[in-house]
């Protein structure tokens, strides 16, 4: 009886340890590319590209493009909210300024950007795997889906751009928000 569970734990063990292996590798890369934005969201769009094409030259899939696209919607929605919502919670952290006399604090996002780069990857990705599979493609009218898509996309950025403007935050920051003295650089003398 000792040798069929010790076979079992010791099929396990590389198993466990090659999947183990493989989660640290692709951590290691995501690691390595969090510092470029601008590389990450270049072959995002690549990706994007691809996917549309599959799309486009097999006419079908408008189910997974439209889920896709709630999905992006619900991402985007997380991306330009704050993080602590004054009409939602009441925070010890810190919150959106509603006057003009509150002192600057920066944007929290709901949702960081890398986490926003990774989800919209790797929906884009699971999609296109999704195309090779002829049960995904639902026969539709896909104007309809088109349109009530772009109707709940304007309906909510509206509200969400209200929101921005009700508490005034701009969810973008372009350079140093914040002005500040400088330290005196010091020069150091040696009597050597």
């Amino acid at each position: 009886m000792d040798g069929i569970g010790g076979e079992a734990a010791s099929g396990a063990g590389p198993l466990s340890q090659w999947q183990h292996d493989v989660s640290r590798l692709y951590q290691y890369y995501l690691d390595k590319i969090t510092p470029h934005a601008v590389y990450r969201w270049i072959g995002t769009l690549f990706i994007v590209a691809i996917y549309a094409l599959r799309v486009f030259y097999v006419q079908g899939f408008y189910i997974v493009s439209y889920g896709l696209g709630i999905y992006i919607l619900n991402l985007l929605i997380g991306f330009l909210s704050p993080l602590v919502d004054p009409e939602m919670e009441v925070s010890d952290g810190p919150l959106l300024p509603t006057k003009g006399s509150d002192e600057f604090r920066p944007f929290i996002r709901r949702l960081p950007e890398f986490k926003f780069w990774y989800s919209f990857t790797k929906a884009f990705c699971i999609a296109f795997v999704m195309t090779f599979f002829s049960i995904f493609d639902v026969p539709v009218f896909w104007p309809i889906l088109l349109c009530y898509w772009i109707v709940l996309f304007v309906l909510t950025m509206r509200r969400q751009i209200s929101h921005m403007i009700k508490y005034k935050y701009l969810p973008f920051s372009f350079g140093k928000q914040h002005g500040g003295k400088k330290p005196a650089s010091s020069v150091i003398t040696s009597d050597d």
